[in-house]
């Protein structure tokens, strides 16, 4: 029974009416991620292909297991996050002490690698070692696909950081700031 007077009958109306959004624009938004993500490397044909099957298959959807591990590339937030990390770093490094907890970052010329994938942890099995107790055993993988150096992390206990920001996988350029634990590891 709907009350006809007072403050519950207008929230009533006001419940019957509310916009509703066009249908499937949710959809087609998270369509583009994944597309995004495709044309960056950080998904595989196979992968974009399942992803995709879920976002238009029956059933409800769950956005941040769909697209929540993927960071996309935004070129001028890049080169502006860029040029403040080069200037962060600088700073850093005439004031980091010793006794700090970040090192000084480490550089990583990844031009030279020789290979396609490197493994970076603490475990001396690792392709790229970090002898420091906040990095996990196998922390990350670095991967290189089409061109193009890709961080994924390995579900490490500290995370991985690229230019401040928390990241699953994403694709590293030349001046991004990896930090891994507690050490930061510049892209040269």
């Amino acid at each position: 029974m709907v009350p006809e007077h007072g403050f519950e009958a207008h929230l009533a109306r006001a419940w019957d009416t509310r916009q509703v959004g066009a249908f499937g624009r949710a959809r087609q938004g998270l369509a583009r991620v994944l597309n995004a993500a495709f044309v960056e490397g950080l998904i595989s044909d196979e992968t974009h292909a399942h992803r995709l099957s879920l976002l238009y298959g029956p059933g409800l959807i769950d956005p941040e297991h769909l697209v929540g591990d993927l960071t996309l590339h935004d070129a001028r937030r890049t080169r502006r996050a860029r040029n403040l990390w080069s200037s962060i770093v600088r700073d850093a490094r005439r004031v980091v002490s010793r006794k700090s907890r970040i090192e000084a970052p480490l550089l990583l010329l990844l031009d030279r690698a020789g290979c396609d994938r490197l493994l970076v942890g603490r475990h001396p099995s690792c392709d790229i070692v970090v002898n420091q107790m906040t990095v996990s055993r196998h922390h990350a993988q670095l991967v290189h696909r089409d061109g193009s150096w890709v961080i994924q992390d390995l579900q490490s206990t500290n995370g991985t950081v690229l230019n401040g920001k928390r990241v699953g996988r994403t694709v590293v350029h030349p001046g991004d700031v990896l930090t891994l634990g507690g050490q930061a590891i510049e892209i040269g």
